[in-house]
């Protein structure tokens, strides 16, 4: 058989298997429209989606890489969904950030995507209805927590329902094609810490202005010939910069974890993680008493951080303490070291249990 041949023969194999394809895309919508009938309500289910994708990942024969198979998946389901409930997703602002990029990684492309100027306001947006769900940044591994969506997690009434980590590029960008003209430096404080090494050495003397975000900033750098940013690739496309420096953050492993803020949070997925907030009672050995429970059922903390508490006690040195476990609130033993733990509390607040990200 010639090359040639061969070729129309893959090529007519691969039309088969894309009308087989679609025939089952097609079917699987059927199920998903059903199922809306059935349930009159909330379909998006968090820990069900959670477990199919592990599913998937986990029976993938290749040759696709594990995470094509988690992309590709992620967006059926995502088109599913949009069949039978449309949502509505509330992240930090502007279009181009990476909390854009988190929320499109965690719902997929079919959503709406509402940009809001301040992490108070997607809080908000959801809380008055206007959002169904809201991605916000709680944490970097360079920069540590973001205090102020600890804050509002104490003071507000949303739960979290899930949670997406983003491995962070950051970028030298601007309209010019060359830094020899350029007098000044746009990004987000977090970005220019997480280049602060970078930066140093390569470029110690240029001005750098902090702005409101990334995407502001390449925004500024868009409109300014005399300037640059630091913001990641989704930015440069949209504001037509060149990209003359990648990957320039002083830690290749950079990574943000996103929190999806919901009024509910999710149901047992098998791989979940609980978040509360808490304070000790202010007596000696109050927070190794605190903690007891946890080991005494056997519970893993994977995180435990201390913050003011803002106001939200009368004391002025008052602090309250973050909280991550490994496990489900439904799940017996978390469940019994959560009743034991509150006993102890001088105060407790559940902040939801959710599938792990895994990362």
């Amino acid at each position: 058989m010639s090359d040639a041949e061969e070729l129309a023969r893959l090529r007519s194999g691969i039309d088969s298997v894309d009308a087989e394809v679609l025939r089952l895309l097609s079917q699987r919508a059927g199920f998903a429209h059903r199922i809306g009938e059935i349930k009159h309500g909330n379909i998006y289910r968090p820990e069900r989606e959670a477990q199919v994708l592990r599913r998937l990942v986990e029976s993938n024969p290749g040759p696709l890489p594990d995470g094509a198979v988690h992309l590709i998946f992620r967006e059926i389901m995502s088109a599913c969904l949009a069949l039978e409930q449309p949502l509505r997703i509330a992240f930090l602002g502007p279009e181009g950030t990476f909390s854009e990029s988190a929320a499109r990684k965690h719902f997929g492309s079919a959503p709406t995507l509402i940009p809001c100027s301040a992490i108070d306001d997607a809080f908000r947006a959801v809380e008055s209805g206007n959002a169904d769900y809201a991605v916000v940044p709680v944490e970097n591994t360079t920069e540590g927590a973001i205090g102020h969506t600890l804050d509002l997690l104490l003071t507000l009434p949303l739960q979290i329902c899930g949670e997406v980590s983003l491995r962070i590029h950051q970028n030298l960008l601007s309209k010019t094609d060359s830094l020899a003209s350029v007098k000044r430096l746009y990004s987000h404080s977090q970005s220019l810490a997480q280049c602060h090494e970078w930066l140093n050495r390569n470029f110690a003397q240029l001005p750098r202005v902090p702005v409101a975000s990334n995407a502001e900033a390449a925004r500024m750098a868009a409109e300014d010939m005399e300037s640059c940013a630091i913001a990641g690739e989704a930015a440069a496309n949209l504001y037509g910069l060149n990209i003359l420096a990648a990957n320039i953050e002083d830690d290749p492993n950079n990574t943000t974890r996103f929190l999806v803020l919901a009024t509910h949070d999710a149901g047992p997925s098998g791989h979940d993680k609980t978040s509360f907030v808490c304070s000790a009672q202010n007596k000696p050995g109050a927070v190794h008493d605190l903690l007891t429970p946890l080991a005494e059922n056997g519970v893993s903390m994977s995180k435990f951080e201390s913050r003011p508490a803002r106001g939200f006690r009368d004391d002025l040195w008052a602090y309250v303490f973050y909280v991550d476990i490994e496990g489900h609130r439904q799940d017996a033993k978390v469940a019994a070291a959560l009743k034991g733990l509150s006993e102890r509390a001088g105060f407790m607040k559940m902040l939801g249990s959710y599938p792990d990200s895994g990362v």
